[in-house]
């Protein structure tokens, strides 16, 4: 339509509404549509709005329904991203109590390479101790930690309303797992409740930062000494966004997360993207000894997404050559992250987690180091077939963020950065927390993570194995193409015991190796 034939044609419906019911409720209805369509028409901020007043605006609202109408209307059980609606369905029916069995076989194209599989045994094993933990922390740690197989992944107060944090943290004390604070901070909400706390420790050192935002000794050793935390976690980066800091605005830097980050209540809070506490491999190994005192005795480790390769060696040769231990390594994978990042860092910066775990595996057996350090994984875990595949690759546990986000009633509205959410668990809003129910959701928490541990018990008692930990490559089958699959120890590359160390150059990376410096994380020429 013309953008000049848009009033006229307003006014005639506008006349005829009045004419064929004379009620001055047509008025009330017509008047302000009429002042809408002139202030459009005269605005200069928006083409659509100017050339079509009015009409332009049904536009908006076709766009903020569209996610809504195609997750509940158009979308297939596979379809859907991040997670399809088939792998959220299995959260809520978990988080629910609900069954979560599926009737009438496989929905998924087994010939296809959205198939993997699990090797099975003739002979299951049954009578399994499904109780038993992952012991975490070396012959340095005076205070070693015994971790569930699946826990919850870094995710901040700020990030996540408090609501969602006390939930969290409730289901994790319920479940006798752990809770990862994120790099915000341990606040009062995770404090609430008494769960297990991971306090992760950014580049902003929030809640151990002196006036200028560096590490503070005597600040973190008053908090790392608190019971309820159990581990300390170095992040040196982030699956959504690695290698980037970030920044959270003055005005939402409220009284709360100020008090709860040890920042100026108002003020830009500055996350930078490298840490000022150490800038070498060796330096960044002796850090993680000082945490690992300050804290009483504690497990330190560190949290990436793997990226340049020599970095891990450097790591590597920085504890061959101090005799320091990291007590734990967590790998975050590319695909991972529950908040907002600059999208060419979600789609084009970082290794998947499936490659950088066999990477930093491969790092730690090479250099005979796994049977000291444990190793973890986190990025888009949901469930026991996935914690599964973690452990095939080389993981003694598991952690997951969105998957818990899901049991506490995300609905994947990919608002989380607006403050919009609409279920109250990443906003700030308390008119939109308000309807989170930190009881029932809590109780969601724990019967999610207690049924996919479950499920993994299930894989590895059918595969004839004692313990998920048994489970190795070999047992990982995957799909080459339609008319081939091998075992995943014959895709990918996994080193013997030591090899890094008897004879670097026989492994395809030992490039990487010979870059790697225990004094630089700059490759050396």
């Amino acid at each position: 339509m013309r953008r000049w034939l848009v009033f006229p044609v307003l006014l005639l419906l506008a006349a005829f509404a009045i004419w064929w019911t004379p009620a001055r409720w047509t008025l009330l209805l017509w008047v302000p549509l009429l002042l809408v369509a002139l202030y459009d028409a005269l605005q200069r901020r928006h083409t659509l709005r100017r050339n079509y007043p009015l009409i332009a605006r049904t536009r908006w609202l076709f766009e903020d329904l569209r996610p809504f109408l195609y997750s509940y209307i158009v979308e297939s059980p596979f379809d859907g991203r991040p997670f399809t609606r088939a792998e959220r369905d299995i959260v809520y029916a978990r988080a629910k109590g609900d069954l979560d069995a599926h009737p009438f076989g496989t929905e998924l194209d087994v010939y296809s390479d959205e198939y993997e599989w699990m090797s099975h045994s003739i002979a299951p094993e049954i009578g399994h101790d499904r109780t038993r933990r992952v012991k975490i922390g070396t012959a340095q740690c005076a205070r070693p930690y015994e971790a569930a197989l699946l826990n919850i992944s870094a995710m901040s107060f700020g990030s996540l309303g408090a609501r969602a944090i006390e939930a969290l943290n409730l289901g994790a004390r319920l479940g006798n797992f752990y809770h990862d604070t994120g790099e915000g901070g341990f606040s009062p909400y995770h404090r609430t409740h008494g769960g297990d706390i991971v306090w992760e420790l950014g580049s902003g050192y929030f809640g151990c930062r002196d006036a200028g935002g560096r590490f503070d000794p005597e600040r973190f050793r008053d908090r790392a000494q608190d019971e309820q935390i159990k581990m300390i976690e170095i992040k040196l980066s982030q699956g959504a966004k690695p290698g980037h800091g970030g920044v959270l605005p003055g005005p939402k830097v409220s009284a709360e997360i100020a008090a709860t980050r040890g920042i100026p209540e108002g003020e830009d809070c500055i996350s930078p993207a490298a840490h000022s506490a150490f800038a070498t491999p060796i330096e960044m190994v002796e850090w993680a000894a000082k945490l690992r005192e300050l804290s009483g005795g504690k497990p330190v480790g560190i949290k990436l997404c793997v990226g340049q390769p020599h970095e891990i060696y450097a790591v590597m040769k920085a504890m061959i050559e101090t005799g320091i231990r990291l007590d734990y390594i967590i790998v975050d994978g590319a695909e991972g992250g529950t908040g907002a990042a600059p999208v060419e860092f979600s789609n084009r910066v970082g290794m998947p987690l499936r490659e950088g775990l066999i990477f930093v595996r491969n790092a730690l057996v090479g250099c005979g180091l796994k049977e000291e350090i444990r190793l973890a994984a986190s990025g888009k875990v949901h469930s026991g077939a996935g914690l599964a595949v973690n452990c095939a690759l080389g993981a003694d546990w598991s952690n997951a963020a969105r998957a818990f986000m899901f049991s506490l009633g995300c609905i994947q509205s990919l608002k989380c950065h607006t403050d919009m959410c609409p279920t109250g668990v990443a906003t700030q809003d308390p008119g939109r927390q308000s309807g989170l129910v930190v009881e029932d959701k809590a109780e969601r928490v724990r019967r999610f993570q207690a049924a996919t541990v479950s499920a993994l018990w299930d894989i590895s008692c059918a595969m004839g194995l004692d313990d998920p930990w048994a489970i190795r490559p070999h047992h990982l089958h995957e799909r080459l193409n339609s008319a081939r699959s091998d075992s995943i120890d014959r895709i990918y590359t996994f080193y013997e015991r030591g090899v890094l160390l008897a004879d670097p150059g026989s492994v395809a990376s030992a490039r990487y190796w010979a870059m790697a410096s225990a004094n630089s994380f700059r490759a050396a020429v």
